[in-house]
């Protein structure tokens, strides 16, 4: 509890739970920015000058030059219009639109709730505007792998900007149970089960990440196997064990497949656990948890079979957040506070 005062603690509940909403918006924005290919579209940094898109068709002739002149252009899309390019322009700016929107709308609020609430209580608070404002140097040190020798952004780059933002996502939504949910238990599982599951299923989104960056779920479009085999049949199983196989499409597609398998099982061990040890407080937390991942896993199947088409690859994006939050409410359920 920050504040012994109701009205400030409602307050803080509808501050959170908002930027929640918007974060979560910004990375189906992201996903939806990676899969158009759109990332690229605007080739500077422009942190204030950026703020308004172009008015006229002299700015978006400015605009599209700067993008003639990457590899992108050039190599993949030098048949590419004006038109085509305002589609995949605007997709880019909306994205740094929400950033910056989200830049402000945490901000503001928390200085107006630095002059309600003693300082102190506020760190963690700061701790995570901080973490927003790296969260743009990323995009930018992301968008900026793409502009030299490249066709793409750097997929491991790409990781790191998806996981900061769920970092955010996840620290911002066990702030807002601490104001609204306030738990009292005497009995839970070992605290190694439910934060190792959350780490696992971060992994699991980065291992993602490496899959949307170098379009590996482009290739190999059957399930339960690779084409005709379990193992994809380009590869050798002792390149599992190199470091060059997080930069190898198939092999990445296989770690991310079968990572899901062992989040599945890791997963029935946890609920196993609980219902044994007769956990009740804990029943809805881990049913959450595990309904978002047989419908994760589902659209992961979807994603594949369909050659990762948009709209569904979208909605498994959509759907990791969903588990994300799941598995913080797990472990936040699991936690002791008195």
């Amino acid at each position: 509890m920050y504040t012994e005062n109701i009205k400030i603690n409602n307050q803080l509940s509808i501050w959170l739970i908002t930027m929640f909403l918007m974060i979560s918006i910004m990375i189906v924005v992201g996903g939806l920015t990676r899969l158009t290919d759109s990332g690229l579209s605007i080739t500077e940094w422009e942190l204030f000058s950026g703020i308004l898109p172009p008015f006229n068709e002299n700015e978006w002739i400015i605009y599209f030059n700067l993008y003639k002149e990457i590899p992108e252009f050039k190599l993949q899309n030098y048949n590419m219009s004006i038109n085509e390019f305002k589609i995949i322009f605007w997709w880019e700016w909306i994205h740094r639109f929400l950033g910056r929107l989200i830049g402000l709308g945490f901000l503001i609020p928390l200085i107006y709730f630095s002059f309600k609430i003693n300082f102190k209580k506020l760190i963690n608070f700061y701790l995570i505007f901080i973490l927003i404002c790296f969260q743009g140097f990323i995009g930018w040190y992301m968008v900026s792998s793409g502009l030299i020798n490249r066709v793409d952004v750097s997929h491991f780059r790409l990781s790191i900007h998806l996981l900061i933002a769920f970092l955010i996502l996840s620290l911002i939504f066990w702030n807002y149970l601490k104001i609204s949910r306030k738990i009292r238990i005497s009995n839970k599982i070992n605290s190694f089960l439910p934060l190792s599951f959350l780490i696992l299923v971060f992994i699991q989104i980065c291992i993602g990440a490496f899959v949307s960056g170098m379009d590996a779920g482009k290739i190999y479009n059957s399930w339960p196997l690779m084409g005709n085999t379990y193992f994809p049949n380009d590869n050798d199983y002792s390149n599992l064990f190199e470091i060059s196989a997080f930069s190898d499409p198939s092999l990445v597609q296989f770690i991310h497949r079968n990572l899901a398998y062992f989040i599945g099982v890791y997963y029935l061990f946890i609920l196993y656990k609980v219902y044994k040890n007769r956990l009740n407080h804990l029943y809805k937390s881990i049913t959450a948890v595990g309904l978002f991942i047989i419908l994760q896993i589902i659209l992961g199947i979807l994603t594949i079979i369909y050659g990762a088409q948009i709209y569904i690859a979208s909605v498994h994006q959509l759907s990791s957040i969903f588990l994300v939050s799941s598995c913080v409410y797990f472990l936040y359920s699991n936690t002791r506070f008195n």
